[in-house]
């Protein structure tokens, strides 16, 4: 066997001495690694006030899975429709699109990473029909004349991996795949309680709606009083005119909220991909979705199966993989080539067993002046990983303080609800009294006015406070991680 021409030189004993001296340059290679890097410290449970499960006698996976949502948590609210739109708004959601192309495409690296030590093969086969000059460095016959030349060569090249650092990237691909695939899950859950809860406010302004056109009823009924009892001479022009001024306030009331009905349907079409005109007609009622219960304890188990905090926590591993794969570049790389082909200068002439040519390449790169640049490289993948860190630990804060603040939220609007039922009860019986005495002459439209003022109030706040549990108990399941959990990732591990 021959060698290609700048390895043709060496007789086999030059040829295993070069191997040799690289075996011992590349074990050499350790003096030039560059400083160990201590990771930053993450938050602990209980630096976030959290339960630690395990301690309270129970495994993290019981506490976690006990209290998680389910995948599809929206359905838990009892509502055919939102299940519809909620639906309509994942398939077809352009941000949500995009958030998994993005998947996609991080995947795609990923597997690229996975081939840098996989044995690449190449064919390549050419042909050149050229006069060669009479005065250059070819001699005569060639000189002078045109002639044909062609080349067929196959060829093998193989880089392995024997300081880790095509592991390391592909580690660091992998985890920049399974962090894309997570922000994916985070979108998803994020659109579902974007719709969930556009669809409880629209439903609140609707009952909102019923509430002033209820009123407005209420008014009609106490001027049509007042007008009798002003013709009867029990009351004066005064009275009849209060009668009359709170109509107009009752209108502009219904007009105000019908805008407001309109715009959060528009603004539910568009979450839905559609024409913002597409759910013209869509009435959801508070009374057809339902309140859930809500656990009483959250765990840092519980917390850490968000999306984002698993998305910030595997860009955490893929930054500390991009420093190994950093450090390995300290040490000296070694590519393998070998080929194998026919090359002739005539047509005629390249299936001949004379114009066999093959080759083989051991290649060695030693960073022994390049180490600035690679400390330099070194310390900016650090500066990375202490990014990540500081991200994963401000992620798992804005978790803690988003599930706390949602159960706060709906354990006293509980107590709320309890007391202000009371309230409204009161009310109606009060506004039920003053009209019976109005009526009766006994009492003055003053007192009808004011009782009326707090009746409205009172089923104003009523309206309020069940539209806030709903969207409360929304806004913890997604806290919650709306019941996405890290095993629903599939990637290929190589």
């Amino acid at each position: 066997m021959s060698f290609s021409r700048h390895t043709a030189r060496l007789a086999p004993s030059s040829f295993f001495a070069v191997s040799a001296l690289c075996a011992a340059l590349t074990l050499a290679g350790c003096a030039f690694q560059g400083p160990d890097h201590a990771a930053a410290p993450r938050l602990s449970a209980s630096q976030l006030g959290l339960a630690d499960n395990q301690n309270a006698g129970q495994t993290a996976d019981q506490a976690a899975n006990a209290a998680l949502p389910a995948a599809d948590w929206w359905t838990a609210l009892g509502d055919a429709q939102l299940n519809t739109l909620v639906g309509r708004a994942l398939q077809g959601s352009p941000s949500l699109a995009a958030s998994n192309a993005r998947f996609d495409k991080a995947a795609a690296l990923a597997d690229a990473a996975g081939t840098a030590t996989d044995v690449r093969g190449t064919l390549s086969a050419d042909a050149t029909r050229q006069r060669y000059t009479a005065n250059g460095m070819i001699p005569a016959p060639i000189a002078g004349h045109v002639y044909n030349s062609a080349n067929v060569q196959a060829g093998l090249s193989w880089a392995p991996d024997f300081f880790g650092k095509h592991s390391a990237e592909l580690q660091s691909a992998l985890g920049q795949a399974r962090a894309a695939k997570a922000d994916s899950a985070a979108a998803t859950n994020q659109l579902a309680a974007q719709v969930a809860r556009s669809y409880v406010a629209l439903a609140r302004l609707i009952e909102q709606k019923n509430v002033a056109q209820r009123t407005l009823d209420q008014r009609q009924s106490l001027l049509n009083l007042s007008q009798q009892r002003t013709q009867a001479g029990l009351d004066s022009q005064v009275e009849l005119t209060q009668a009359q001024a709170g109509l107009p306030d009752a209108r502009t009331q219904i007009e105000m909220l019908a805008e407001q009905i309109t715009l959060a349907r528009r603004t539910i079409a568009v979450l839905c991909a559609q024409a913002p005109d597409a759910q013209a007609a869509l009435s959801p009622r508070l009374s057809a979705l339902k309140l859930q219960t809500v656990p009483q304890v959250l765990g840092a188990d519980l917390l850490g199966r968000r999306p984002d905090v698993v998305a910030a926590r595997w860009r955490v591993e893929a930054a500390g993989s991009s420093i190994d794969a950093a450090k390995a570049d300290f040490y000296p790389d070694v590519n393998l080539t070998a080929f194998v082909g026919l090359n002739a200068l005539g047509f005629d002439n390249l299936f001949q067993a004379g114009s066999r040519q093959m080759g083989v390449t051991p290649a060695l790169r030693l960073p022994i002046f390049d180490g600035k640049r690679l400390r330099a490289q070194l310390r900016g993948k650090q500066a990375d990983l202490d990014t990540a860190i500081a991200q994963y630990n401000g992620v798992v804060l804005d978790a803690v303080k988003q599930a706390g603040d949602a159960i706060a939220s709906v354990q006293s609007l509980q107590r709320q609800q309890v007391l202000q039922t009371e309230s409204l009860a009161k009310a109606e019986q009060a506004y039920d009294f003053a009209v019976q005495r109005y009526q009766a002459g006994l009492g003055t439209q003053i007192t009808v006015l004011n009782t009326e003022t707090q009746l409205i109030n009172q089923r104003r706040l009523a309206v309020d406070l069940l539209s806030r549990q709903l969207d409360t108990r929304v806004a913890l399941m997604s806290a919650l991680g709306g019941g996405w959990q890290d095993s629903n990732l599939q990637l290929i591990e190589r």
